[in-house]
């Protein structure tokens, strides 16, 4: 019996619970380093976060993460001209080429050095990349070309002295033009011209920032890092470039000549047919520049050197933007150089600008605060303005109905996040210090955290403000928080004083202060069950308080080593806590009697950092998990810490389920199981050689020194989960990590799961058994096949009558899997109608057998109420609008009518008046 439980067990959470699980987005970083880029359509930003890339719908207003990841940070992107293929290329020179459509990594290229810059043509068929001082041609994979490798070398161009940092294309994609930090402009011919080869450009002071040409024209702009700005006019239109035969041709003509057997006359002819073409080419007028004007940002900055980040130029409107490292950018239309707009939208530095194909918006990136903003010039507003955490996330909780996540981060922002859209709706800036933990009250309406300055404050997420802060007597740095279900209660437990104090919600008073610990408070956890709270400190011990009824009442529970974290089962049943050991430890929450223990630190795992001294698995031994959270059905439990891992443990069978590796960014300090060998000597890592003094002590180089070598000195953050949580529909969890918030969820991609699959059941048979009307085995059949667009079209074509009948004829095995179905699509679908009448008939008939089950179904029955309750506000905001609407022109047409009645009857007096006054006239005369 006891094994027929453990594989009961392991199958269903192996494929409820971890098989789906997929990386779904990633929170809390919007803009990291390299260019922004729109799509060709305008409506949509690109931009690179970390290793993986962020797509911001500007008209949806959504964000998405692509699940595409490098091991390096991304510094370059490029998308073709018809949207659908893109590459990206890391910091360490290895490109990427990703399909949009499928969201997938086609092909893989190393160009073995750092890239600066990558720019497709605007045909689509090539595209350039910048490296070192070379300039490669590819040919560009899609529909205009035939060719099979992905990158197809066209070309390789020279002549720069130095690194190349810009590029531009024609509008007919037959030349370019590439800028670099030898300040200088070489125009290339991308094809064989006569009158073209390769034209340089100078007069510059400073290393190039951008080079832009006019659209259907020769003529180019240059702009430099030290602001100065050069229009070159070209004497020779587009349609003026001549082409010439290339050299192989001739030569392949010469053997065609040679193997048809041409005589030594034709030969002649030939010789003398070269040699005027080579004289004709010599006479071709070549392509001449000139400085038409030279313009500078000196007059407009006032004075001062203000370095030139980035610009970007649209050509049909002829508007030039440029960015400054002090956040200001300007508009100029060119060539002129006229003014048109000045902002200054951060006090960082801009890193990337693009222009969108109207040319009314402009996407600006700042890498020092992580910012990503879309202005739109015209009408001077802000379409996007989102900014994530610039220091680390500390902890994170979800909303009772899992639409929204706060968290908490060490530069003191609480910030709230929508998990549908993506973007943080609202930033609350009222801490000074670090904030240590957040949470959530128990209806969803008030935000609560608590920092290392000293405070606990509660935000009112309806009107957005800070309504109440709680204080302690003396000077505390609180480091863990918890509210009871009610939400009446707040605790909060010190860092340095070992205390836990009692709050009440209602009048912000000081209840109590809880003693006993002799030891930091590192988590606080209330029970939904029972008014019980229970706390964990570094002193080795787990304590149980019942705040409520015997005062100073307390049970204290020893363990193995200092605690970590603590966590209550939903049904209050059951308390896990993790020591600093790598134990996770199980107590009966009533009898406080141990219930078994899961040994994690083989799990935890870890890599290794340059400076350790140690190989990964010994440095491993020092690793511990630091947050675990269970799951809403209780079943298993996540835990996550010093590590990239994140673990997944059935609580019954106490084995691991599933790890996840969270991020395989080799950026982060630790993220490597080995270090590179070539950093490696008889001496040990030659990072650690560098930076050791004689007397064995480390010393590190600080800004004003004249000793050491100051660009050699790099920071490189350790990888790490801090807090992780699941949502409370059970369908996604979400953990603040290094690299943001990340958020992995089923439903991230359809997975093809069939359940009691034959051969006779295919999309053909349940379309064939819908004709027939058997509308109740046609459901059976597509929940057998499991494809959500067939269960989809199975339950709308259903009419309206006979789903009560249909969902009374359901085999129990189909009502959780129907119910399922319609709680998730009816959040998206049209027909909300149709889904809450499926809805009540399911709940209606099977209610009794579901409640048995209650605990099993909790995930469903909250995704369930999200769903409901998601509609009920849309719907509910337009019967008001249409209500007040329909009540203000009745309204007035009343007005108008009693005007328009009113008028008529001093119409209607005015003659009778008049008449009255003729009859007395006349009757008086």
């Amino acid at each position: 019996m006891r094994g027929e439980n453990l594989i009961f067990s392991k199958s269903l959470f192996l494929n409820e619970l971890c098989c789906y699980f997929q990386f779904s987005n990633l929170l809390g970083t919007v803009y990291h380093s390299g260019n922004l880029i729109f799509t060709p359509d305008g409506s949509k930003v690109i931009s690179p976060v970390g290793n993986r890339l962020s797509v911001f719908d500007l008209k949806n207003n959504k964000s998405e993460t692509l699940p595409i990841a490098s091991n390096l940070c991304i510094k370059c992107v490029a998308q073709s001209p018809n949207g659908a293929t893109l590459v990206a290329v890391n910091s360490d020179g290895e490109a990427l080429l990703c399909s949009l459509v499928s969201k997938s990594i086609l092909h893989r290229f190393s160009f073995h050095a750092p890239v600066h810059d990558v720019k497709f043509s605007p045909d689509g068929r090539q595209f350039a990349v910048t490296k070192d001082s070379l300039i490669q041609v590819f040919h560009a994979p899609g529909p205009y070309t035939n060719e099979v490798n992905p990158f197809a070398l066209y070309r390789t161009f020279y002549g720069a002295y130095d690194a190349t940092t810009c590029i531009d294309w024609t509008t007919d994609s037959r030349v370019f033009a590439a800028g670099g930090n030898d300040m200088n402009t070489r125009v290339h011919a991308a094809r064989h011209f006569s009158n073209l080869v390769v034209y340089g450009l100078g007069g510059h002071s400073d290393a190039m920032v951008g080079c832009f040409f006019e659209e259907n024209s020769l003529d180019l702009h240059t702009v430099s890092r030290n602001g100065q700005v050069i229009v070159w006019k070209c004497d020779t239109e587009l349609t003026g470039l001549i082409p010439c035969k290339p050299a192989r041709e001739e030569l392949d003509t010469a053997e065609e000549n040679t193997s048809t057997g041409v005589t030594d006359a034709a030969a002649n002819e030939d010789a003398q047919t070269r040699k005027a073409r080579e004289e004709a080419k010599t006479e071709t007028k070549q392509v001449l520049y000139r400085r038409y004007a030279k313009h500078s940002y000196k007059d407009l900055r006032g004075g001062g050197y203000v370095p030139l980040t980035c610009a970007a130029y649209h050509k049909k409107t002829h508007i030039l933007v440029s960015c400054f490292s002090n956040g200001s950018f300007f508009i100029h239309e060119m060539p002129d150089f006229n003014l048109i707009h000045s902002l200054s939208v951060s006090d960082q530095k801009i890193a990337s600008v693009d222009i969108n194909v109207m040319g009314d918006w402009l996407a600006f990136g700042c890498s020092g605060l992580g910012q990503l903003l879309v202005w739109e010039w015209q009408s001077e507003s802000y379409i996007l303005k989102q900014e994530g955490h610039f220091n680390n996330m500390n902890s994170l909780a979800y909303s009772p109905d899992g639409a929204s996540i706060v968290t908490g981060g060490q530069d003191g922002k609480v910030k709230v996040w929508s998990t549908s859209s993506g973007f943080c709706t609202v930033t609350f800036t009222e801490h000074t210090s670090g904030v240590t933990c957040v949470t959530f009250n128990q209806n969803g309406q008030v935000a609560l955290s608590a920092s290392l300055d000293g405070t606990v404050r509660a935000y009112d997420l309806y009107r957005y403000r800070n309504f109440r802060t709680f204080t302690s007597p003396h000077a505390v740095k609180f480091s863990s928080l918890a509210i009871d279900h009610s939400g009446e209660i707040v605790c909060a437990g010190g860092h340095d004083t070992f205390e836990i104090f009692v709050w009440s919600m209602q009048n912000g008073r000081l209840l109590d202060i809880l003693t006993g610990h002799q030891g930091p408070i590192s988590s606080l956890c209330f029970s939904k069950a029972r008014a019980m709270l229970a706390s964990a400190s570094w002193d080795k011990t787990m304590r149980l308080w019942d705040i409520f009824e015997s005062k100073g009442g307390r049970e204290a529970i020893d363990l193995t080593s200092d605690a970590m974290a603590i966590a209550f089962r939903h049904d209050g049943q059951e308390i896990a806590v993790v020591t600093i050991d790598c134990q996770i430890s199980f107590w009966d929450a009533v009898y406080s009697t141990a219930l078994g223990s899961i040994e994690g630190r083989r799990d935890l795992g870890g890599g290794r950092r340059e400076t350790d001294k140690v190989t990964a698995k010994k440095s491993r031994e020092g690793r511990t998990f630091v947050t675990l959270c269970y799951s809403p059905d209780g079943e298993c439990i996540i835990a996550a810490g010093q590590s990239k891992n994140v673990c997944i443990y059935s609580v019954r069978e106490k084995v691991l389920i599933k790890k996840f590796e969270i991020t395989r960014n080799m950026s982060f300090d630790g993220a490597r199981e080995f270090l590179d060998a070539r950093k490696m000597t008889e001496f040990g890592n030659i990072n650690l050689i560098e930076e050791e003094d004689d007397g064995g002590f480390t010393s590190i180089a600080l800004p004003g020194v004249q000793k050491g070598d100051m660009a050699a000195r790099r920071l490189r953050p350790d990888i790490r989960v801090s807090c992780v949580q699941f949502s409370p529909t059970g369908r996604a969890w979400a953990a603040t990590t290094t690299e943001g918030l990340l958020v992995f969820s089923t439903d991230a991609n359809l997975v093809f799961d069939p359940f009691e699959l034959g051969v006779e059941v295919t999309q053909g048979s349940v379309r064939k058994t819908l004709q027939r009307k058997e509308y109740s085995l046609a459901l059976i059949l597509a929940f057998r096949l499991n494809e959500q667009s067939l269960i989809r079209q199975v339950i709308e074509c259903t009419p309206y009558n006979s789903v009560e009948h249909i969902a009374r004829a359901l085999p129990d095995d189909y009502v959780e899997r129907t119910l399922r179905h319609v709680a998730v699509a009816m959040e998206a679908s049209p027909h909300v109608q149709l889904y809450a009448l499926w809805t009540h008939a399911l709940l209606y008939t099977h209610g009794e057998r579901l409640k048995s089950r209650a605990s099993a179904l909790m995930p469903l029955l909250a995704t369930l109420q999200k769903s409901l309750t998601h509609r009920y506000t849309d719907l509910n905001k337009i019967c008001d609008s249409n209500k007040y609407t329909i009540q203000y022109l009745l309204a007035q047409a009343e007005a108008c009518k009693r005007r328009r009645t009113g008028n008529d009857s001093e119409a209607s007096g005015s003659p009778d008046d008049d008449d009255a006054d003729d009859v007395d006239g006349i009757g008086s005369s």
